[in-house]
């Protein structure tokens, strides 16, 4: 096959992108990776941030919600390890990264769904 000189130009020409043409390239991957955080990582590093700040701040009196759904009231806090009362005269010990939420004394209870 003879290369005719237009399309040997053609072919040099596409062959050797430039910089320019290469951060085009990239470009999209990397708008994707910054979206990628300000959707997802983000928010999951502030609701790690605020559990931790909550687990940190148990007190004895506090109202807890097991991974299970057990509620429970906090009667003993260790390092580690909180007592839960779960029933009149039943305390068991849970792990303090096991607890979902806290709910302290303060807070109203919700209101139920029967009672519009």
């Amino acid at each position: 096959m003879f290369a005719t000189p237009a399309f040997a130009q053609t072919a040099a020409g596409a062959a050797s992108g430039g910089p320019q043409d290469m951060l085009i390239q990239f470009l999209p991957l990397v708008a994707l990776v910054v979206l990628f955080y300000f959707l997802m990582i983000r928010p999951q590093q502030r609701r790690m941030k605020s559990h931790q700040q909550a687990i940190s701040a148990i007190k004895r009196g506090d109202t807890v919600v097991l991974p299970s759904g057990v509620i429970g009231k906090v009667v003993r806090v260790e390092d580690a390890e909180v007592g839960v009362e779960i029933a009149t005269g039943v305390t068991v010990k849970v792990v303090k990264a096991m607890i979902s939420e806290v709910r302290t004394r303060g807070e109203p209870a919700p209101a139920n769904d029967s009672k519009r």
